[in-house]
């Protein structure tokens, strides 16, 4: 009887039986920031509590002194290079029962709620600590010592102006972070609003994680996108059936929430999205007084997009079909993936042709077969994943 491999404690070895199995591509990439990973997990087993004790020494005084820190890895590399598969067989691995996986913004949407509590707190003189960082970090670390963040991208400045002082506390503490983003650490933030305020959180992250390229030669998560419908037709639950299967293929089963993307002044409402893809109805993008300034802005933010349940356009629908000509015209010059679904093939979408609006909609039924090819798919993946 052959022995089954033990990879229980080791990434390298989980990868090398994938790899055998004709599961996965052998990929050199992969297993250089598998065996760094390992690093990692072997510095977590054998890690000793520290002789010093923290600043924060009270709020460990039932549990001794603050482990001895570990340093981390920040993984970087295109999209579909295989980061969030090591990362989950990492995870999995990792010796503590005190360690947390989550989207950065996730993660920092509970950071400023739990500042927000202190503030409250403060406020109604339950606490007289009026810096809100230490005891949120504190707080934080008592939950996971081992932090873990799919897809680390920094956008919003509210996160970014807190961020060396949240982290310099929890790396005090022993906070070990791993994390994937598609930018190296230099480039995070970038072109940011008051970004000078950011630059001491990079200078931190590098004094306490190695940074390491994940840049395969195959681009995986491609290679499976390539052959997912990207328009269905007709309308039903078969087809709703498709565009789910699809949008957890193409969201590679992170989860999704509501968002919104600022726009002069005002937001335009996105149902549902998970960093670089988005998902709508219809009636979301097209029945409501958007532009093509909207669509742009929309565009700017997501690089996938899914169009759910487009109806046949009759003349009652002149302005909702304005809007989808304006729509498709911004996704396709900004070589957006879209996903739709609608009631009828394109050809068939305008029930009558008439004047300038005729040959303009003649325009969108070109573009939405193009938007099919795989040469629209390679621009794509030349533009975003490149």
């Amino acid at each position: 009887m052959e022995a089954v491999p033990n990879y229980t404690h080791s990434v390298v070895e989980e990868l090398k039986t994938l790899t055998e199995s004709g599961r996965l591509t052998p990929d050199r990439g992969q297993l250089e920031v598998a065996s760094k990973l390992d690093r990692v997990l072997s510095d977590l087993r054998d890690r000793r509590p520290a002789k010093k004790k923290s600043a924060l020494g009270w709020l460990f005084a039932k549990s001794g002194a603050r482990p001895e820190p570990v340093r981390g890895l920040y993984i970087h590399g295109s999209v579909g290079r295989g980061k969030t598969m090591l990362m989950e067989m990492f995870f999995k691995k990792a010796a503590t029962d005190k360690k947390r996986r989550a989207h950065f913004h996730e993660f920092m949407a509970d950071v400023h709620s739990r500042v927000h509590e202190h503030r409250v707190r403060l406020k109604n003189g339950d606490t007289r600590e009026a810096d809100p960082i230490p005891p949120v970090a504190a707080a934080l670390f008592a939950d996971a010592e081992l932090l873990c963040f799919d897809e680390f991208s920094v956008t919003d400045i509210t996160d970014a102006m807190i961020l060396a002082r949240l982290f310099n506390e929890l790396f005090s503490l022993g906070c070990t972070l791993v994390a994937t983003s598609n930018v190296e650490p230099g480039d995070l933030y970038k072109d940011g609003l008051n970004r000078g305020l950011f630059l001491p959180f990079i200078e931190i992250l590098r004094q306490h994680v190695d940074t390491v390229t994940l840049d395969s030669p195959t681009d995986y998560r491609m290679e499976k996108l390539a052959n997912l419908p990207v328009y269905i037709t007709p309308l039903g639950p078969q087809a709703d059936a498709v565009m789910e299967a699809t949008w957890h293929q193409v969201t590679d089963g992170h989860r999704a929430g509501p968002a919104e993307v600022p726009r002069k002044g005002r937001t335009i409402a996105v149902p549902a999205a998970t960093e670089r893809v988005a998902r709508f109805g219809f009636a979301d993008l097209c029945e409501k007084p958007l532009g093509a300034a909207d669509y742009l802005a929309i565009a700017k933010r997501y690089d996938s997009i899914f169009v759910e349940n487009v109806p046949t356009l009759g003349p009652e629908k002149r302005n909702e079909t304005k809007r989808f000509i304006n729509l498709v015209d911004t996704f396709y010059d900004n070589a957006i993936r879209v996903y739709i679904s609608a009631a009828v093939a394109p050809e068939d979408l305008l029930t009558e042709r008439r004047g300038t609006e005729g040959f303009e909609f003649d325009r969108t039924v070109s573009r939405l077969f193009e938007m099919q090819s795989q040469d629209y798919a390679a621009l794509h993946r030349q533009k975003y994943n490149s």
